[in-house]
């Protein structure tokens, strides 16, 4: 079986992305290895060292889900989150102004 990176390869890319982890340096290991970016992250991942980033919304939140919020409000209001059949459907933006206001 070829390895597809030699243990020179590893050690660099590993060190790389410890001294800065992020996706720059994802593409400028693919570029100077001439390995793809799925490549590098598949390696870096199976040492252990790969942090996939998450996503957040433009308001720099983690997303939540209508029935996240919705069920966190049931909790609040000490209901069964059937009590509450069909809020998941109003505007995200009201579901938050209740909670928020609760």
């Amino acid at each position: 079986m070829a390895l597809n990176y030699t243990q020179d390869q590893v050690e660099y890319i590993t060190n790389q992305y410890r001294l800065k982890p992020d996706r720059d340096t994802v593409e400028k290991l693919s570029k100077e290895l001439n390995k793809s970016i799925k490549s590098i992250i598949g390696k870096l991942s199976r040492e252990g060292v790969y942090k996939k980033t998450e996503y957040t919304t433009k308001t720099g939140e983690k997303p939540v889900t209508k029935l996240e919020i919705v069920q966190e409000l049931a909790e609040r209001l000490e209901l069964e989150i059937w009590q509450l059949a069909g809020l998941e459907k109003a505007p995200k933006s009201t579901l938050k102004a209740l909670k928020e206001n609760i």
